[in-house]
């Protein structure tokens, strides 16, 4: 992902601010084009007071734990992204410093992992996203936090290794890209489903369909800043502060009140984002 990260145009206008403080679960503040003070500052001004930012890599998952270190508003989360496994980059030693930095107090998830299709292509990249992938669940249970799942193209191959290995405690698909029946499968084992801004986009009735049938106690919402503006601003630069036009749209597809939509996100935030648990083994 470069620093541009492919937008284009003016920063959009800050929404209307939200009744209720809610949380972004899944965004990018290193690959952004504004200071993170700014954005973190803007993000407030419309309700959404707490941030989880993303590594990717080791240097974008040291700089993200740093950040929160620094930062109460922000919680870590980190990993080697699929892609980046698919490389040969998760090796040993690399996923042996994610764990010691997901044992930080301020990260609260590793993440996000799991396996991309759509970019990783060859048998290769797919086994070695694989085997990162069961060592990222790995790392996440013995550290107690949270799972962030990344799956594109790879709905089927995703829940096999989940279930394989056992999920933890808390896993998070980060922007669902499932239909209904995906929904229904995640709702069943309790993971959380995040929607982003393309459940906003005008093709996407199947991602609609599935936010529709979603428990509004597994909901949470995200930006994936700077990517995936959500509409009226498809393709200018995202940013935490614009969670609230994602939170109207899934509370009209879902005909709920909003303020009550904003308190079950924040709720969910605070549960699938909480410090590690006390039963966590580290090193087991």
């Amino acid at each position: 992902m470069s620093r541009a990260a492919g937008r284009t145009g003016e920063p959009p206008p800050l929404p209307e601010p939200l009744p209720v403080d809610v949380l972004d679960s899944h965004a990018h503040l290193d690959l952004m084009e504004v200071e993170v003070e700014a954005a973190l500052a803007a993000a407030r001004l419309v309700g959404v007071a707490t941030v989880v930012q993303v590594g990717v890599d080791l240097p974008s998952s040291r700089w993200s734990a740093e950040l929160a270190a620094r930062h109460d508003p922000v919680h870590a989360a980190v990993a080697i992204h699929p892609n980046e496994a698919g490389r040969g980059t998760a090796t040993d030693e690399a996923l042996r410093e994610i764990e010691a930095l997901a044992a930080l107090p301020q990260v609260r998830a590793v993440g996000e992992t799991g396996l991309d299709h759509f970019r990783t292509t060859t048998p290769d990249g797919r086994r070695l996203q694989e085997e990162a992938f069961r060592a990222h669940i790995a790392i996440a249970k013995r550290t107690g936090t949270a799972l962030v799942i990344h799956d594109r193209d790879a709905h089927d191959e995703v829940l096999r290794v989940l279930l394989d290995e056992g999920p933890p405690e808390r896993v998070v698909f980060h922007c669902f890209s499932g239909d209904a029946a995906l929904a229904r499968t995640c709702a069943e084992h309790g993971f959380y489903l995040s929607f982003a801004g393309p459940v906003t986009f005008k093709p996407n009735d199947g991602l609609r369909a599935a936010a529709r049938v979603a428990p509004v106690e597994l909901l949470l919402v995200e930006t994936d800043a700077p990517f995936l503006t959500p509409m009226p601003f498809r393709g200018r630069p995202n940013a935490p502060s614009l969670v609230p036009l994602t939170v109207r749209a899934l509370a009209q597809v879902k005909d709920l009140d909003l303020a009550a939509l904003c308190s079950a996100i924040a709720d969910n935030g605070r549960r699938a984002f909480a410090a590690a648990a006390a039963t966590a083994t580290p090193g087991a």
